[in-house]
């Protein structure tokens, strides 16, 4: 299974916010979408990310005022980032080895959503269930 079959499963959809943005503003996108990250974009150039744990590290624990910091000084500069025909088992170990739990996909230059653990997990569970139904198919058959 390829990180391309993981966000065609879940859908496409991305939150993307300026570097400009507060992380107030950034705060109020995380909880409308009930999100863990944003990607934080200018135009369509990707240059970072930002997590709930950027919010707990590099904003709470420094003692920054939200609604007058600005997301590019606390936000998690150029990502890693998976291709769309990456599997699922490298995408899991890279989150693993890095304590990542969402990576952009990048596909031909441009960005083509972006993955969470949590997607990941869906998927190979789902997976799983697929092969334990034919595996049983097969005995009862067989």
């Amino acid at each position: 299974m390829t990180v391309r079959q993981v966000l065609v499963h879940k859908g496409g959809g991305v939150h993307a916010i300026h570097p400009e943005a507060t992380v107030l503003d950034a705060l109020r996108k995380l909880a409308e979408h009930d999100i863990g990250a944003l990607l934080v974009m200018e135009g369509e150039r990707l240059l970072g990310i930002f997590t709930e744990r950027d919010v707990v590290t590099r904003v709470v624990a420094a003692g920054l005022d939200a609604p007058k910091t600005a997301l590019r000084t606390v936000m998690t500069p150029d990502p890693a980032v998976l291709a769309p025909g990456d599997s699922v088992r490298f995408a899991l170990d890279l989150m693993n080895q890095r304590h990542f739990r969402h990576l952009p996909v990048i596909g031909d230059g441009r960005l083509m959503g972006i993955v969470s653990i949590r997607d990941l997990y869906r998927c190979v569970v789902d997976q799983m269930e697929s092969d334990i139904i034919l595996l049983a198919e097969g005995l009862l058959q067989g």
